[in-house]
């Protein structure tokens, strides 16, 4: 052996390459040839069981960042339970039924309306398995670990099984009902729509105020040359108008302005404002009453004469815009409907499912879209001189969220689900839930209380179909009977059953109804809205499913699941069983561009996870994950993930480190017992056993954030710049199975092995490739457990202790660094440090029992009284020292580095010191007198 050989005894050469996009792909091959998540759960049996339920994604083109940090997070979750004590299996599902896979398929060409049902069904059902595997290659591409091969859909027959069940327990608690009142109504889809379904918009509506002429006063007001002034931003639903809407306790003034004939009633704290828009002049208040005198005054409808309108009390005008008093058109709006219904108006809609006026509206209306309607009741208004005034108004309007068109309500018979008769066992639900973050309660429960019931119909054909009968009478049939035969056979034959066979052949044998005399029966047509779906899978997978719970411990979606599958499923599961269907809901944000604009292909700032992951590899986009505070709004750009990608390299490059320094460390025969390590390594075990037990608190708390800190900061800091930096003076120079080195070698092992562990939620594929280069029993790294912190009797003394000399050594590479930019030395190594300590420093200094010189990384180091120190020192008089720094005199030796005054004192190894000289010759006796070659 050359001598040079031996210049660092325990440095190692040891590849371990990244790769990602690479390596990735074909450790996950092994995971699946493997069955490592079987493996895991077989492990897990008979433990506590923890069940993350999988809200599920629509199965409609390729993952987002948001599905990526979702899918992610609940990874990371479920991965970590799985780990410390939990049977925690995770079962991916997808929500296959709805309009958006209707209009793929009309856009491709195909035509429901010429089609049977049938056939359309077919078609759809084909493309939402096509999608179901798309996205599924991409979850599994993230890593995401669970049931890949028997995900559950809500089109098989089981799902739609349970679902129809669901529907059921409305029933039989009385909360399923039909009725006519206004509802979300997308012309562009032809359907109803729910809340959840409905985004809102900043849009500029005309804004009408005109007057309505007086024809029974009620002794209150003058039926000759009186009208009322109401304001409306939809004019085109005037021709549905049946009343008029005032506050009972606001003041109301009757005004005639100079120069007109006319009196006009308009609310008093509006006469100033409405005088100016309207151009009237030296107006005159010729009488004061109050809102509630105007109840049951008559007024003329301004396009048909022949209809009297209704003044009505209510308590949704205001005061912040108009007249104070609200044309009323009960077919058109949730107030309108209501205080229409306690007035006992007609619930008039004349606009068909295409949002275009019927005959109904009136010969001017009939066949006009209804938008283009506002010209025409505004031509209609001016020309009868009673248009006062209008302009222009920006307001906040609902949208289809699928086909990004503004709707309208309209009152369309609808079946619904009640939610008011059992709101207040919902909120008791809510307040047996744990919220992260906390304020999720409040919202979710202020959701409930202002929600109206639930319009669950929808007149579409890919979907579950409304298990609902219809007697020769047209009376509706919804009975136990008849919902659980459905029920049964939707379990057998999927739900296409429904549209395939004839209503009778769809009841039960023998069945027989006193609303069919004649055994003749009809059934309904329209499917269950598609969150009537998700919101079952409680019971179609919870409940179903024998590895899991009912109710689960998390639901994890983003916060506009508020209104969409939290609430959804919220209902359903206190309507089935009068509890929540979740213990647990965590809420995240939205993943926006780096503007802070939402993701948008149309808009072209899209940043697809597959194209990060094909550049960088998965762990950089798990990394992300726990790099962003995902409880609110997140900012995604490139830029992220490539400063990600800094921080994965330092750990993973210190995680290199550790493994490439105990290759030749064996646990079993070389680890030295706590009580026998050296001092620094003492602390080093006792500081990072606090910081694993922070962690994992961190992931007790789905705080990801403060776990990327913490662990960066741990492996950069308290590792890297610390303890690894003086370890080189160590493992790389003392005798292989020196104390010393076999103590720090301790260290490191337990380190790299419990960090290993820790990590594997957030990078699996990494902690993987690191465990195969580690002397641990298992074959997984995802089959071993995380680590408990251990605590030793003095620990606390320790990290006392070596806290406070922490400190110390700040200031020591102050001045250092101070040196070094002053040129007085090169790297630290090359310096003479005088320490000048008060008693109290010095003695703290002595009980470290450390050689003081290596874990300062300097080559020589004398401690002297702080009374001594020169004027020229640095002094930090709050610690207690002062100091100085010169360079080292002697050489530096070729071996260790150091600079040393007895370098060349053994004439067989003139390069070395006199240390590293006696540790070759006894490690290789061998290379006594083997001479040196030239460098």
């Amino acid at each position: 052996m050359r001598v040079k050989d031996t210049l660092n005894l325990g440095k190692t050469k040891f590849k371990m390459r990244g790769n990602l996009p690479v390596k990735e792909v074909e450790r996950q091959k092994a995971w699946d040839e493997n069955r490592v998540y079987e493996q895991r759960q077989k492990l897990n049996q008979g433990k506590p069981t923890f069940v993350l339920h999988d809200g599920p994604p629509y199965a409609n083109g390729d993952i987002h960042m948001g599905h990526a940090m979702n899918k992610i997070s609940k990874d990371i979750i479920v991965r970590y339970k799985s780990m410390t004590g939990f049977r925690a299996p995770y079962v991916p599902g997808w929500d296959t039924h709805g309009l958006p896979i209707e209009q793929k398929l009309t856009q491709a060409g195909y035509d429901r309306k010429k089609m049977s049902t049938n056939d359309f069904r077919k078609l759809c059902h084909d493309y939402a398995m096509k999608q179901v595997e798309r996205q599924k290659a991409e979850f599994k591409r993230l890593g995401v670990s669970g049931d890949w091969d028997d995900p559950y859909l809500t089109l098989k027959p089981e799902f739609e099984a349970q679902e129809v069940r669901v529907f059921g327990a409305f029933a039989k608690r009385g909360l399923i009902y039909k009725g006519k009142k206004p509802v979300y109504w997308s012309w562009s889809s032809e359907s109803a729509l729910a809340e959840a379904e409905v985004e809102y918009h900043d849009v500029t509506s005309p804004s009408a105020f005109y007057g309505e002429k007086v024809v029974d006063g009620k002794g209150v007001l003058d039926d000759e040359n009186t009208y009322m002034v109401v304001w409306t931003t939809t004019p085109w639903t005037i021709p549905a108008s049946e009343g008029i809407t005032v506050d009972a306790g606001f003041d109301y003034s009757v005004v005639q302005p100079e120069g007109d004939d006319r009196k006009f009633v308009i609310a008093t704290e509006l006469v100033e404002k409405d005088e100016g828009l309207f151009d009237w002049k030296n107006v005159k208040t010729l009488k004061t009453v109050k809102g509630e005198q105007l109840e049951g005054v008559l007024a003329e409808h301004p396009f048909d004469h022949s209809k009297k309108l209704l003044t009505m009390l209510g308590d949704f005008v205001t005061l912040d815009a108009g007249t104070g008093l609200v044309h009323t058109a009960p077919g058109y709006g949730d107030d309108d409907y209501n205080i229409g219904k306690k007035y006992g108006l007609p619930i008039f809609a004349p606009v068909d499912d295409k949002g275009y006026l019927t005959e109904e509206a009136g010969k001017d209306f009939a066949g006009v879209f209804y938008d283009d309607a506002n010209k025409i009741s505004l031509d209609k208004l001016r020309s009868a001189n009673l248009l006062l005034d209008y302009m222009p108004i920006k307001h906040s309007y609902p949208f289809d969220w699928r086909t990004k068109k503004p709707i309208i309500f309209r009152a369309t018979p609808q079946w619904f689900a009640s939610v008011d008769k059992i709101k207040d066992d919902i909120l008791k639900a809510i307040d047996e839930v744990t919220f992260y973050p906390s304020w999720g309660k409040v919202r979710l429960a202020n959701m409930i209380k202002d929600r109206g019931d639930w319009v669950i119909s929808r007149q579409r054909v890919w979907g579950v179909p409304l298990p609902i009968f219809y007697g020769e009478d047209g009376e509706a049939i919804i009975t136990e009977e008849t919902i659980n035969h459905v029920a049964d056979l939707f379990e057998k034959y999927g739900s296409d059953v429904w549209f395939e066979r004839d209503a009778k052949d769809l009841l039960p044998d023998g069945f027989k109804s006193e609303h069919s005399p004649n055994g003749n029966f009809t059934k309904e047509n329209d499917i269950m809205d598609v969150w009537f779906d998700s919101g079952s899978s409680h019971q179609g997978v919870l409940a179903e499913r024998p590895e899991l719970t009912y109710p689960s411990d998390m639901y994890l979606e983003g916060s506009d699941q508020y209104r969409g599958w939290f609430n959804s499923s919220l209902i359903t599961s206190v309507a089935v069983s009068n509890h929540a269907p979740y213990k647990s809901i965590v809420s995240q944000g939205f993943t926006l561009d780096g503007e802070g604009h939402k993701m948008s292909k149309s808009l072209g700032n899209t940043i697809a996870p597959i194209d990060i992951i094909k550049k960088m590899g998965a762990e950089i986009v798990r990394l992300w994950v726990t790099s962003v505070d995902t409880s609110a709004d997140v900012r995604v750009s490139t830029e992220n993930f490539v400063k990600v990608s800094d921080s994965y390299k330092k750990i993973r490059n210190t995680m290199r480190f550790l493994l490439a320094n105990t290759t030749d460390f064996d646990p079993k025969t070389n680890a030295i017992p706590f009580a026998e390590l050296e001092s620094q390594d003492q602390y080093m075990t006792v500081l990072f056993n606090r910081f694993l037990g922070e962690a994992r608190d961190c992931y007790e708390k789905y705080d990801f954030l403060t776990l990327y800190k913490k662990f960066l900061g741990f492996v950069t800091s308290d590792l890297s710049a610390f303890y690894l930096d003086m370890a080189k003076d160590i493992v790389y120079i003392d005798k292989e199975d020196g104390h010393k080195r076999r103590s720090m070698q301790t260290v490191m092992y337990n380190i790299v092995t419990s960090l290993t562990k820790l990590m594997t939620p957030v990078l699996p594929h990494t902690a993987e490739e690191i465990w195969g280069f580690l002397k641990e029993p298992e074959s997984y790294v995802q089959l071993t457990d995380i680590p408990e912190p251990k605590h030793f009797d003095n620990d606390d003394a320790i990290l006392t202790k070596w806290t406070k000399f922490m400190g110390y050594r700040d200031d020591v590479l102050k001045v250092l660094e101070e040196a070094r930019d002053a040129k007085e030395i090169g790297k630290a190594s090359e310096a003479a440090l005088t320490i000048y300590a008060t008693s109290e420093v010095a003695d703290l200094l002595n009980d470290l029992h450390v050689d003081m010189a290596t874990v300062l990384l300097v080559s020589q180091l004398e401690v002297k009284a702080f009374s001594d120190a020169p004027a020229d020192s640095t002094k930090f008089d709050s610690d207690g020292l002062a100091l100085s720094v010169k360079p080292a005199e002697g050489k530096t030796c070729e071996r260790c580095r150091l600079v040393r005054k007895d370098v060349g004192s053994d004439p067989d190894y003139p390069t070395f010191c006199k240390s590293c000289a006696d540790i070759v010759r006894s490690e290789f006796p061998e290379t006594v007198g083997a001479g040196f070659e030239e460098k």
